[in-house]
């Protein structure tokens, strides 16, 4: 298996996955500064010119972070990385679902934000808007999405590795962690893992 995947990006989650689950894999690095994401080399690729995209040994591509982040569990159920019991999975999968279709847009919203308009008044509106937005996500996942010192209580799932990347970008959105001392001992119980100690000696969050 071959990840695309870009520093600091939302990708970096299903290399914490692949490691976690203790699979051979390989790592391609797609420059966002130079904007590689957008070329016709990539978007063979994924045609969506985003991260993350995994390629199988097949040639099969998959894309979309929590689909690669079941796919990887999938393959590897000795790594328990999914939880057996049908109603925590779910939960688990509810909060990947809020991190991609909430979290992610609302800190989008900074740099991104011509992807919903174009006039100078309306990007700065929306980038200011992050830190009130980003707040208030981060509060419900305090408060909602951990069960314990993981999203699904004392045991490690792929929605950790999801929601630790999410984390990381909330300084620069204007969000003081300390003011979420659930969120806190997350952070840094998840810092302590081999799986993260990996990643950040490769530089790539």
């Amino acid at each position: 298996m071959n990840l695309f995947y870009a520093d600091g990006t939302i990708s970096i989650a299903p290399a914490i996955a692949l490691i976690e689950a203790a699979l051979e894999h390989d790592l391609t690095r797609i420059d966002f500064a130079t904007a590689e994401q957008t070329k016709p080399e990539y978007l063979v690729v994924n045609p969506k010119g985003r991260v993350p995209a995994l390629v199988l040994k097949d040639g099969v591509i998959l894309s979309e972070t929590g689909a690669l982040l079941d796919y990887i569990a999938a393959l590897a159920p000795s790594a328990s990385l999914i939880p057996s019991a049908p109603e925590d999975a779910a939960h688990m999968r509810s909060v990947m679902y809020y991190l991609a279709s909430t979290m992610h847009v609302a800190h989008a919203h900074k740099m991104r934000g011509n992807r919903w308009a174009d006039t100078a008044d309306s990007l700065a509106d929306m980038s200011a808007k992050v830190p009130e937005t980003m707040t208030a996500c981060t509060a419900h996942v305090e408060t909602e999405c951990l069960r314990g010192p993981y999203v699904c209580g004392d045991d490690f799932t792929v929605a950790d590795a999801y929601l630790f990347v999410v984390c990381n970008w909330l300084a620069g959105d204007g969000v003081v962690l300390s003011d979420f001392p659930a969120l806190t001992v997350f952070m840094a119980l998840m810092e302590s893992r081999d799986s993260v100690i990996e990643i950040r000696r490769k530089g790539m969050l």
